[in-house]
């Protein structure tokens, strides 16, 4: 990506950065394999002392049973200071998601802070995020389009939906700096991991040793799931020590 132009849509000096620090595959591969994703990531989150998951009753999945883990593209919205009219007759959208798009590597995952009540990304927007690279997108905001969602199994979290364009009500000031997703602060390059039970932000400085973490409880998880299941006696799973 260090040859990535911007669209010039927004200032440069808004777009914070064309290249992600890039955790190494075998990190992310890691990630990918855990039974449990959030589940376990949440358990050792609690064990390091990290807050970073949001769970799905606040920000719940478009589309059920769909998993993603990638790396963190931003952009941040605010409220547009525009006359709604105005812009609308002018046609002067504020929105430039387009930008984040255009930097997206395949199985990033976009993550927008927006505004409530009107759309932060559409169908096409999405079907643009899509064909650029993006495994999916989390969205600490409202969205319309949710069929066009479903249609293409495009996995997204949100906070709800609306038929009210963003274009004369939303502006995106910021590219790839940091976001408040549900009160927790994801920088660009941090490890988006999500799935039906909700959205674990993972730092990208303490990616390895989240994995760490994670691999043990899955690991002790998965063997005392095995044992119930091959009839060992209830006393004996109590006694035993699984992480």
């Amino acid at each position: 990506m260090a040859d990535k132009k911007t669209l010039g849509k927004l200032p440069r000096d808004a777009i914070r950065l064309l290249e992600l620090p890039r955790l190494p595959a075998n990190i992310i591969d890691g990630f990918k394999a855990l039974v449990d994703l959030t589940g376990t990531i949440s358990d050792a989150f609690d064990e390091l002392g990290i807050v970073g998951v949001v769970p799905a009753y606040q920000l719940p999945p478009v589309i059920s049973g769909k998993r993603i883990v990638g790396p963190a593209v931003t952009v941040r919205n605010v409220a547009h200071s525009t006359q709604i009219h105005k812009a609308a007759l002018d046609k002067a959208s504020g929105q430039c998601e387009t930008e984040a798009h255009n930097l997206a590597t395949p199985g990033d995952v976009l993550v927008i802070q927006g505004i409530m009540g009107c759309s932060n990304m559409g169908g096409q927007s999405a079907t643009l995020a899509r064909r650029e690279g993006f495994a999916g997108a989390i969205v600490d905001a409202t969205l319309r389009d949710p069929d066009q969602y479903r249609d293409m199994g495009w996995p997204v979290w949100c906070r709800g939906f609306t038929p009210i364009t963003g274009k004369w009500r939303s502006q995106t000031v910021e590219v790839n700096g940091a976001v408040e997703i549900l009160g927790i602060t994801v920088r660009p390059g941090d490890l988006v991991c999500a799935d039906e039970a909700g959205v674990a932000f993972v730092p990208y400085a303490k990616a390895a040793a989240v994995l760490e973490a994670s691999r043990k409880i899955d690991g002790g998880d998965t063997k005392r799931k095995a044992d119930i299941d091959s009839g060992v006696p209830l006393a004996e799973i109590l006694q035993r020590k699984y992480k």
